[in-house]
């Protein structure tokens, strides 16, 4: 299994949970942690941003991210939102079972 954690970034927590909720009851992803209260400094269209986010992380695997990534830029605010994928290279063997039997196939 290729087991992926997508990290995706929300200005609130209401945005955060639509999407965490949406890709769970799609089974695009096992499970989603949001974490409020996270501060941001980026460059943006020629400027220095500075603002609150809320972060995402998705728990899914290699198979499931082009029709996650897909959802999350339909319902995502941003014009360019942050979706990252990162590999999971060691995990606990049921976790990784859990992420593979709650996702779509």
């Amino acid at each position: 299994m290729n087991a992926l954690i997508v990290y995706v970034t929300t200005p609130d927590e209401a945005s955060a949970g639509l999407i965490a909720g949406a890709l769970v009851e799609e089974r695009l992803c096992a499970g989603a942690t949001v974490i409020a209260g996270a501060r941001s400094v980026f460059r943006w269209k020629g400027g220095t941003v500075e603002t609150s986010e809320c972060v995402c992380l998705l728990m899914t695997n290699q198979a499931n991210y082009p029709d996650l990534e897909r959802r999350v830029k339909e319902m995502h605010p941003y014009e360019v939102p942050c979706i990252a994928a990162l590999p999971v290279q060691s995990a606990y063997p049921p976790f990784l079972q859990w992420i593979e039997g709650e996702t779509r196939s």
